[in-house]
């Protein structure tokens, strides 16, 4: 088999993430102490041992998951598929009465249908058990224990067991929801995107289910993103090393600190705030958030200056009388209340955005979901942008 065996120490690793995020991600894993770091697309590689799979899982804010490669390989069909994937010892990997399950991705191959690549892989694995032991593991498509990961790319095969299990954008804290909150990671990637310095007023004037001001609350108070998850499928392989785990998270709580700054967040539906209020109670934040339940147009700012960071709707997204007028509403609230603030918008739909009226001093491409979007910064100055320059 070309490549079956990794070592405990500079293991090949790889993250996945949000298309955009790839280099933030790549700097929280170099922050880590990961090494030979590099970037791809929705993905980074780089080496790394057993304590940082802890550390990225529990602390990376912009990680979905984190595969530890078993077995890579060339393969045609899915005979060889099943034949290669026998040649790995699975009864080393995990136990006859621990559940798994299997997932494949596949591109550019003559095998088209990632389903039956998965079925494919799972009879291997069953079938080996099986013939050593003369029984089989379950399979758990819910909450599995072992979480096995497939990834064709033309002729090219890596199996990977996902350290994470569910992905890492279901922090813990939330539980409730509005229609279409926003992810996790996404919201974390805008706020590292954004270049936050963590002064003035951190504001999220249709703030929805709280996803961003929380992962704002947690970023300032370097709360580590895993901090609210009660689980992660690495701590049932069988090498799991308990009082490593144990030390991993102490280091990292241990920087927990306090912040002092505004952080507000608003919403004008009263449901909205309901919901928000909610997922702040959970998180232990409502005291560190201010919750306000206003129309943005009635929102009055705090110290003068700060950060305006939010997702408005954008047609598709969610039903709206009027895109347009409400998008020419953000731009004269912003105009007329937020002078000497920056603001940073998320939108699905750059047309509508340009009703805004102002004119955006960035743009960075991201994906919401499978919708591309446009993460757009404005600045407001207090005079004009010459005499700001000039000062």
């Amino acid at each position: 088999m070309e490549n079956t065996k990794t070592y405990e120490k500079g293991m090949d690793l790889t993250a996945k993430t949000v298309a955009g995020l790839e280099n933030i991600l790549a700097d929280e894993l170099t922050a880590l102490g990961a090494k030979d770091v590099t970037p791809g697309n929705r993905v980074v590689l780089f080496r790394g041992d057993k304590q940082l799979i802890y550390k990225a899982n529990y602390s990376c804010r912009t990680v979905l998951r984190i595969m530890k490669p078993i077995g890579v390989f060339t393969v045609h069909n899915e005979n060889e598929l099943y034949e290669k994937v026998q040649r790995i010892d699975w009864s080393q990997i995990f136990d006859l009465n621990q559940t798994f399950m299997v997932n494949a991705s596949v591109f550019l191959s003559s095998m088209t249908h990632s389903l039956y690549v998965a079925l494919k892989t799972k009879d291997a694995i069953v079938d080996q058990f099986r013939d050593k032991l003369g029984s089989r593991p379950s399979v758990d498509r819910e909450n599995p224990d072992i979480y096995i990961d497939v990834h064709i790319n033309k002729e090219k095969c890596t199996i990977s067991l996902d350290s994470s299990g569910h992905s890492l954008h279901k922090r813990g804290y939330r539980i409730a929801a509005d229609k279409a909150p926003i992810n996790e990671v996404l919201a974390a990637g805008m706020i590292k995107l954004s270049g936050w310095k963590k002064e003035g007023d951190f504001i999220d004037p249709m703030c929805g289910s709280g996803t961003i001001p929380i992962e704002a609350a947690m970023e300032a108070m370097n709360i580590p993103a895993g901090y609210y998850r009660k689980h992660f499928a690495f701590e049932n392989w069988k090498d799991f090393d308990h009082d490593l785990w144990h030390d991993t998270k102490e280091e990292a709580n241990s920087q927990i600190t306090e912040y002092d700054h505004p952080i507000i967040a608003s919403d004008q539906s009263f449901k909205a705030f309901n919901i928000a209020r909610s997922n702040l109670k959970n998180a232990g934040l409502h005291k560190d958030i201010t919750l306000i339940n206003k129309p943005f147009d009635k929102m009055n700012p705090e110290s003068g200056k700060g950060i305006l960071l939010f997702n408005p709707p954008y047609g598709e997204r969610l039903e709206e009388d009027n895109i347009i007028e409400l998008y020419k509403q953000i731009g004269d609230v912003l105009k007329n209340k937020f002078q000497g603030y920056e603001a940073w918008i998320i939108t699905g739909n750059p047309e509508a955005a340009k009703f805004i009226g102002l004119r955006p001093s960035k743009k960075i491409i991201l994906y919401n979901g499978q919708i591309e979007s446009r993460f757009i910064k404005y600045e407001m100055y207090a005079g004009s942008k010459k005499t700001k320059k000039q000062q």
